[in-house]
């Protein structure tokens, strides 16, 4: 049976006020779509988690969905911090808990995983154990050497965007890979949003790069450009006018409420969100075609 269902379904029926959210993606391929219909769905009391939060918590923490947010490093990304974030955390407004990028991984690769915990090696970085209680220290029973401890993270829901899937939710993704793997495998429900609804065929073609499967998938949604203002490596670039603009719409309530009523509350769906953009910004973010030499997997 198909999978495929609209952004506005999959939020409305997978993620509930209170729940754990994970919207993966490391510099590209980053939902910023899904994160709008959330916002759109006035979803309240959410644990937000996410390595490098990025614009998307910025604005969902904006809008007053979360109550926590989990991540390690914070920031508008070569522009400065996460104003918002940065704020609603200083002012204790919102929970926190705070990793290392290998932190952070970490925990996700142990709710894969089925553990309890994840351990990696002492670094220097002593303060975020004194910021973070669940951060703690064990003992290796062979070396007798002391290791860092971080819990396993299982999310309720996990958003991953990708460059295509199937009906099915097996995906296709290429380009910097980040954690949506491990997100995928940790979460509880799996939201794929997809540049492209392909048949099977394609993707049985290229099975290495099937990095999440269908069986994991609860929801398969075809959300082009749903990045913006991020990118998708083949699609399309990042926006980095709008990047630089948010450092500045991110200075006072006023004017990002007035950002989300024009662009997130003002917008049925994505589909109007893209129009009010306009063809000529979607046309400035085209990148070039440059394919990858093909691969012979043979026959047997």
């Amino acid at each position: 049976m198909s999978k495929v269902t609209s952004l506005s379904e999959a939020v409305s029926k997978y993620v509930q006020d209170g729940n754990s959210l994970y919207a993966a993606g490391f510099t590209h391929l980053i939902p910023f779509a899904a994160g709008h219909e959330i916002i759109r769905q006035r979803k309240r009391d959410l644990i937000l988690a996410r390595a490098t939060p990025d614009l998307i918590y910025d604005q969902l923490v904006a809008a007053g969905c979360a109550k926590k947010i989990i991540f390690s490093y914070m920031g508008n990304p070569g522009v400065g911090s996460l104003r918002i974030v940065r704020g609603a955390i200083e002012r204790g407004e919102i929970e926190w808990e705070e990793y290392s990028h290998f932190g952070m991984i970490s925990t996700l690769q142990a709710g894969a995983a089925g553990l309890p915990f994840m351990h990696i090696m002492p670094t220097a970085a002593t303060s975020l154990e004194e910021a973070n209680p669940r951060i703690k220290r064990v003992v290796d029973p062979y070396s007798g050497k002391e290791l860092i401890a971080v819990p396993a993270l299982n999310p309720d829901v996990a958003i991953i965007h990708v460059q295509r899937a199937d009906k099915n939710g097996n995906a296709h993704l290429w380009g910097i890979v980040g954690e949506q793997k491990e997100a995928a495998f940790a979460a509880q429900k799996v939201i794929v949003t997809a540049e492209e609804i392909v048949d099977e065929e394609i993707i049985r073609s290229d099975p290495n790069r099937t990095l999440i499967p269908g069986f994991i998938v609860d929801a398969v949604c075809h959300v082009p450009h749903a990045c913006h203002p991020s990118y998708a490596q083949g699609y399309y670039d990042r926006d980095n006018v709008f990047y630089m603009g948010w450092d500045k719409i991110s200075k006072t309530q006023e004017s990002v409420q007035a950002w989300l009523d024009e662009w997130v509350y003002g917008t049925k769906n994505h589909e109007a969100y893209l129009e009010k953009l306009g063809a000529e910004k979607l046309k400035a973010l085209e990148v070039e075609e440059k394919l990858s030499a093909p691969v012979n997997y043979g026959e047997y």
